[in-house]
């Protein structure tokens, strides 16, 4: 089994970690209503996606 020879220093370890984060998710706003939401996806507020309705909302 392998095992380490050598403790890994917290500069290493903190350092490898350094792009292990959460990121912002990409907001847009849409056409109709004005609202944000997330791209490429329908409008939780109006329905609509691509200039035309695909959910009906009251």
């Amino acid at each position: 089994m392998a095992v380490p020879k050598r403790k890994t220093s917290k500069a290493t370890r903190n350092s490898r970690r350094s792009h292990w984060k959460a990121t912002v998710p990409t907001v847009s706003e849409c056409p109709q209503c004005h609202q944000p939401k997330l791209p490429h996806r329908a409008c939780p507020e109006c329905g609509f996606y691509n200039n035309r309705e695909v959910i009906e909302t009251d």
